[in-house]
């Protein structure tokens, strides 16, 4: 194990990153941080100090405090959303591969209707629809990347049931179901791997995009890009909120980005032994 980690120091960073930033935000009540919605008025507004190390928002709330909770914020809302969507849209993908004909047709033409809008603006249609939360804003990127990762595995999935184990298990009479989940599921791991990590980051962005448009969480749950959207106000007096609000989400999408180019570069045979 070690060797292996030797062997791929990008991988063995890139885990250590996410790996951390996860710890944080799951064990943030047992790091001894402020409370993230204690308000101070005495101290709104102050640089970094021993007393407050990343400063105080408008309302003399601890930063640092608020954008460890607002990691899980941001952390449980893309993580639901991308499971959400991977299950669907790997299914529907698997499925379209599988049975071909008029379902692949008629459902790949429905992915392809969802593709067609703009992120960005599928999102925001389905929260005016069930108004602004944490929740909603998960479902809004669940249904903004179902069509993605349907698309995606639909590829793969059409090459390995052509093969012959697959054809072998058709031949004994094995049932449908028990081909997709114990022969094509599998074979499809890496793929989903290095897919989700990449679409985590880019939910990352989406979900912050949100929030800071006043369209995810709402006032006062701990939240990045509700951090950022606040802090904006106040870049004259103190910008210190909004400077490291924006670093952290930066940090966030970075980590889960090169964890996903580095899992590629590791999985796909062809990287491995061009690197």
């Amino acid at each position: 194990m070690t060797a292996f980690y030797a062997r791929n120091k990008l991988l063995s960073f890139a885990i250590a990153l996410v790996v951390l930033q996860l710890v944080a935000a799951i064990f943030a009540p047992f790091l001894g941080l402020q409370d993230p919605f204690a308000q101070v008025m005495v101290a709104r507004m102050q640089g970094p100090s021993t007393a407050n190390l990343l400063g105080t928002d408008q309302l003399g709330r601890d930063v640092l405090a608020r954008i460890i909770y607002g990691y899980r914020t941001s952390l449980l809302t893309c993580l639901t959303a991308v499971s959400l969507a991977l299950v669907v849209g790997g299914l529907i993908g698997m499925l379209a591969a599988y049975y071909r004909g008029w379902f692949d047709r008629i459902v790949m033409r429905l992915m392809d209707i969802l593709f067609a809008f703009p992120i960005m603006l599928l999102a925001i249609a389905v929260i005016a629809v069930l108004g602004p939360t944490s929740w909603s804003a998960a479902l809004a990127i669940a249904i903004v990347y179902t069509p993605i990762f349907a698309r995606l595995l639909r590829g793969p999935a059409l090459v390995i049931c052509e093969s012959e184990y697959v054809n072998g298990a058709k031949a004994i009479g094995a049932s449908n179901w028990r081909i997709i989940l114990i022969h094509l599921l599998p074979n499809l791991a890496s793929v989903i791997l290095v897919q989700t990590s990449l679409l985590l980051s880019a939910a990352i962005l989406v979900e912050a995009s949100l929030s800071f448009l006043g369209l995810g969480a709402q006032p006062p749950t701990p939240s990045l890009g509700l951090m950022l959207s606040e802090g904006r106000n106040f870049l004259l007096l103190s910008p210190w909120p909004a400077v490291f609000a924006g670093f952290a989400i930066l940090l966030l999408s970075f980590g889960f980005n090169l964890l996903g180019d580095a899992l590629r570069d590791t999985l796909d045979p062809r990287l491995r032994g061009a690197s």
